[in-house]
């Protein structure tokens, strides 16, 4: 069977074929890889074939898949009951572990996916606060929770559709939204609502409109401009957390949030995601408080096993680790600017835009030329190296990525970019504009 007849199989039993929309490859104009294993910095398809992954499940592998310590560590769990509802030591490990990584946060709460950490966190500062209001930005995205599926980016950037059907208007009302790093629109907000706004929530480095590093001071600036009208910052470091540095974003550019969002690292590979913060912010969450969250598989035995396992490891390995990353990723960015493809990159984390310079917000995100990339990831697949399905997601590099490897992903990556720049110059001018937009 081949990946076409696996996927048609798919689509007549899945929406679109997939589980989440991005890996129907339907901006890249390919049929799905189906992957039968992953190990260390390789993926093995269904189809026999072997492929250098930069997508790494996007964000949670960053010590390669199968990382023999995290596996072991989640059998003995497993092999212990796959689930219990009931308190265990570890749940307790691992909150202390990632309250280590974030000492701005006193209490933690496990969840099982990057939407209910997101989701919650958001229901908390409504609580904590007794306002309605939030502040997002163009392009940033919180999982799909109702009201923070508006002007999101990822999938929904590709696909053309920036809102979801299905969420009230009445709810979305009450999401408010800016352009990522531009203080002055937030500040426009606050004076439009000065006592109405309970959050703002922001990505600090955006991920999901592709790689988009904070302006110098906005992140500072959205701490100012929170703590001046009384409101909370949150952070979603979901894909950050762990990545750009072991304290995430917050440590990389000394911003402390109100309230954090974890995901996809924290349970090293398994679903697992968190939100923590402030001890008297915190205090609202029930049982104590009047907020209610819950979740049969919060905390999962498995999960969390496999998520204190990555942590402790990143743990004792920080001071090696996260330059090692930073220098992997600044090898892959220098092969993108040889075929003057520009880059956006924080640490291990980065994306190739073709466009004629890195975007800084979501508007000029939407400018990049979606079929180049389409150009480009065909190329580098066929060339056995799997990156992002979308010009709208990122790279990522893992521990498992050694120099030998880094160093023919960036021969295959200048050689591909390069021909779709190419075939871009090629095509006709009238075809630019639906072919370059989304």
């Amino acid at each position: 069977m081949s990946d076409r007849e696996r996927f048609s199989r798919a689509e007549r039993v899945i929406p679109g074929g997939v589980n989440s929309p991005v890996r129907a490859f339907r901006a890249v104009q390919r049929t799905p890889v189906f992957i039968r294993r992953g190990k260390g910095a390789y993926l093995y398809g269904e189809d026999g074939k072997k492929y250098l992954d930069y997508v790494m499940s996007w964000g949670p592998l960053i010590l390669g898949h199968a990382h023999r310590k995290v596996v072991q560590a989640a059998v003995r769990a497993a092999e212990g009951g796959l689930t219990f509802g009931a308190p265990t030591v570890r749940e307790t490990a691992l909150a202390e572990e990632i309250l280590y990584a974030a000492p701005y946060a006193d209490k933690v709460r496990l969840v099982s996916s990057g939407t209910e950490a997101t989701m919650s966190a958001v229901r908390l500062c409504r609580g904590y606060t007794g306002r309605d209001k939030i502040v997002k930005f163009a392009g940033n995205y919180h999982g799909h929770s109702d009201g923070l599926l508006v002007k999101a980016g990822s999938g929904c950037l590709t696909g053309a559709a920036p809102d979801s059907d299905g969420v009230p208007r009445g709810y979305a009302e009450q999401t408010l939204v800016a352009a990522y790093n531009d203080l002055a629109g937030v500040r426009a907000l606050f004076e439009a609502y000065p006592r109405r706004i309970a959050c703002v929530i922001v990505e600090p480095v955006a991920a999901n409109m592709g790689v988009v590093p904070p302006a110098e001071g906005f992140l500072q600036g959205l701490r100012a401009l929170c703590t001046q009208f009384g409101a909370l910052l949150v952070f979603d470091e979901v894909i950050t957390g762990f990545r750009v540095a072991y304290g995430g974003a917050a440590e990389r550019y000394g911003v402390s949030p109100d309230v954090v969002a974890f995901g996809k690292i924290v349970g090293g590979g398994m679903p697992l995601a968190a939100y923590a913060g402030r001890g008297d912010v915190m205090a609202c969450v029930a049982p104590v408080g009047k907020v209610y969250q819950a979740g049969t598989l919060s905390g999962n035995p498995v999960a969390t096993a496999a998520g204190l396992a990555t942590l402790r490891l990143l743990r004792a390995s920080r001071d090696t680790l996260y330059p090692a990353l930073e220098q992997k990723g600044a090898l892959l960015e220098k092969a993108f600017r040889r075929a003057r493809v520009p880059v956006g990159r924080v640490g291990s984390l980065l994306t190739p835009f073709f466009a004629s310079e890195a975007p800084r917000c979501e508007a000029e995100a939407r400018r990049c030329d979606t079929q180049a990339y389409a150009d480009y990831f065909g190329g580098m697949l066929d060339a056995g190296v799997y990156v992002a399905p979308s010009q709208f997601e990122a790279m990522f590099v893992s521990a498992a990525h050694t120099d030998a490897m880094l160093r023919r992903t960036a021969e295959i990556a200048e050689r591909a970019a390069a021909d779709a720049l190419r075939r871009a110059a090629a095509r006709p001018a009238e075809n630019d504009l639906p072919n370059g937009t989304i």
